[in-house]
């Protein structure tokens, strides 16, 4: 760990009274007989600054919208960090604190978000160690142990994804999962640009376009599901800290409640049986995906409704 890393996080010792009451709603959501069908884990990466930021908002801002939806729905905002922000954009520990002082729990995005298949596993290790004495000064006593990877790379290899799974094992890790998600990062740059030219047809576009693909998406994971375990799994969705994804926070939750989405934890969702392999990394491998279970099962799945490419030339 760096000297400017340590001083940060003295700093962040200095200053943060780590409050994490129980959510009112994490026992409905964690699958009492109150909890509605099926239900959705929400996780937020690239926590506490993902992309590029509107001229007129702050990431503080961000994360205020992000957890004021989130409350407001009764959702669980499990983040996944990336420490290197906090040197970047320093004042992005406000961040931090807000997401802890609202009761949510973090997790390990890996210090500076590299690519597994860049990096050798005693590399990637070192990425994972950099973030754990932020993390646990944030989280004190409650669990943090959880590794979402960036770009949800395994790595260019079997033997690299078999050798960072056994030293996640040993070192007490589960892995973040990843069953649902539309592509919402894609939707943060055209926002920015969108803004900087005040067009407001371009943003409702891009509103229109990312509420359908949320939904598109929700309605794919559940026929894989239906398909493959004639049942829907507690799905785990991925969606980023982004200006944009605050922006549509409170439609995206309303959007899953009518379509008879309730929201848990990721903890809750992730000890169904599917996600075992993530749960226990030091497993055989076995398929961690919707998609992948189709494979293994000699299927083709079927193919993602998702399509971002609408987006790349607007607001330009």
């Amino acid at each position: 760990m760096t000297l400017f890393t340590r001083s940060l996080l003295a700093g962040l010792v200095l200053s943060l009274a780590v409050v994490a009451p129980t959510l009112a709603s994490e026992g409905a959501a964690a699958g009492t007989s109150k909890a509605p069908k099926p239900v959705i884990a929400f996780t937020w990466d690239d926590v506490p600054a993902h992309g590029p930021l509107p001229a007129d908002t702050t990431r503080v801002q961000i994360a205020a919208d992000i957890l004021k939806a989130s409350a407001e729905a009764g959702a669980p905002a499990f983040g996944f960090i990336n420490g290197v922000a906090v040197v970047n954009e320093p004042g992005t520990v406000a961040v931090l604190k807000m997401w802890r002082e609202a009761g949510q729990p973090l997790g390990n995005h890996t210090w500076s978000h590299k690519n597994l298949a860049s990096l050798t596993p005693e590399q990637f290790a070192f990425e994972i160690a950099e973030n754990e004495p932020m993390l646990q000064t944030l989280m004190g006593p409650e669990d943090w142990r959880w590794l979402r990877y960036p770009f949800l790379s395994e790595g260019d290899t079997p033997e690299k994804r078999l050798a960072v799974r056994k030293d996640l094992a040993e070192r007490g890790y589960k892995i973040a999962s990843v069953t649902m998600g539309f592509g919402d990062y894609a939707f943060n740059d055209a926002y920015v640009r969108c803004k900087a030219r005040n067009d407001e047809a371009g943003i409702a576009a891009l509103e229109q376009q990312f509420l359908e693909a949320a939904g598109a998406a929700a309605d794919h994971a559940r026929a894989m599901s239906q398909t493959l375990f004639g049942k829907d799994i507690p799905y785990v969705l991925l969606v980023h800290a982004g200006a944009f994804d605050a922006r549509m926070a409170p439609r995206l939750f309303k959007l899953y409640q009518e379509r008879g989405f309730g929201f848990t934890t990721l903890p809750a969702a992730q000890s169904d049986p599917f996600y075992k392999t993530d749960m226990e990394p030091g497993r055989d491998p076995a398929p961690t995906t919707l998609e992948g279970v189709f494979w293994s099962r000699g299927l083709q799945p079927p193919p993602s409704p998702v399509n971002l490419k609408a987006m790349e030339g607007l607001c330009r």
